[in-house]
């Protein structure tokens, strides 16, 4: 996430057959922007005193105000099934898809206990040190992960990443980052998460290759709802029909 001259996708599985790290999302330009702008600041802000202090004073507005009337009714309130927050702010490990029954371990496996922790997080990318100060910045909050090997064919992994937001819509912003770089790869194909206003599925049908390793299709889906960002993982050594990822995409935002 730090800046690069040009951030491409990695080619190729590890020596664990995990997953290829995910690829930097931003660019050179947002330092000079964030420079021009405080020097565009501050150069309103002189030219707005010399204005200021050339007029003459005005009276103050009167303190007064009118009352407002109160209104009436009742609030209405939400039981603990109908407020997304309290689920939210909950046991995160509960609302990822549970592992099929009898679904055996997969080698995308991360975290601990079903967490994820934010240098866990950040080791996903290109630039982990880049990365750790971004999603501090994004206002990183916890991650939960669960993963599965499917059918003996397909390595799935799902991750539910939270942000605090307090200051921006961070999971929107970074499920719009993770579609970009998913759709920039040749040979891709990608479909709307039903049930969801972001969400995103891609299929690649160009297979990751590596001197000694079977060929790696993938398949992955990002979307928001709320806090939480939301990714889908599939890889095999046959191709990922799309409705298997749509499928789990939607089952899981469904649980949000």
């Amino acid at each position: 996430m730090e800046a690069l001259e040009e951030a491409e996708p990695e080619a190729g599985p590890t020596e664990e057959g995990e997953r290829p790290v995910a690829p930097l999302r931003r660019g050179r330009t947002a330092a000079p922007i964030a420079v021009a702008a405080a020097l565009g600041i501050v150069a309103g802000g002189c030219a707005g005193y010399v204005v200021q202090a050339e007029r003459p004073p005005t009276r103050p507005a009167p303190l007064s105000q009118p009352v407002l009337r109160q209104g009436k009714g009742t609030v209405p309130v939400l039981t603990a099934a109908e407020d997304r927050q309290v689920r939210t702010d909950g046991d995160l490990r509960k609302l990822l898809l549970p592992k099929p029954r009898g679904a055996r371990d997969s080698v995308l496996a991360e975290g601990t206990d079903g967490w994820l922790d934010l240098a866990g997080y950040a080791g996903d990318f290109n630039d982990p040190g880049g990365a750790f100060r971004d999603q501090l910045a994004d206002e990183f909050r916890r991650a939960a992960v669960t993963s599965w090997k499917s059918d003996g064919t397909y390595d799935i992994e799902i991750r539910l990443v939270q942000y605090r937001q307090e200051t921006k819509p961070a999971a929107h912003e970074e499920a719009g980052h993770e579609q970009y770089w998913s759709s920039i790869e040749p040979d891709t194909d990608n479909r709307p998460v039903p049930g969801t206003g972001d969400g995103v599925a891609y299929v690649h049908h160009r297979p990751q290759t590596q001197a000694g390793y079977q060929p790696q299709y993938k398949a992955e889906a990002a979307a928001s709802r709320g806090d939480i960002l939301m990714e889908v993982w599939v890889h095999g050594s046959k191709p990922v029909p799309m409705k298997t990822v749509l499928d789990l995409a939607k089952r899981q935002v469904g649980r949000l």
